[in-house]
């Protein structure tokens, strides 16, 4: 599955909690169902951001490692 993403965030050198920060105030900006893509390199954030995002209401559409950092895609609940 091909994730189109409406905003690219990136978190990497950033040390949990700033990438939780970041993405907070990056889904400020979209709409709901808006799509924002955070390219993170905190092994800490991997399960971290995740997890901030589901306590928040939005969905993690996928988490994809790469071989220097991992990707997290993350939806904007409706409002």
């Amino acid at each position: 599955m091909d994730i189109k993403e409406d905003f690219l965030l990136d978190a990497r050198g950033m040390k949990c909690p700033m990438p939780s920060v970041k993405t907070a105030l990056a889904l400020e900006q979209l709409g709901g169902g808006g799509i924002v893509k955070v390219m993170i390199d905190d092994p800490v954030s991997k399960n971290d951001l995740p997890a901030w995002v589901k306590s928040n209401g939005h969905q993690v559409l996928r988490v994809e490692d790469m071989q220097d950092h991992v990707e997290v895609y993350v939806k904007k609940a409706q409002a």
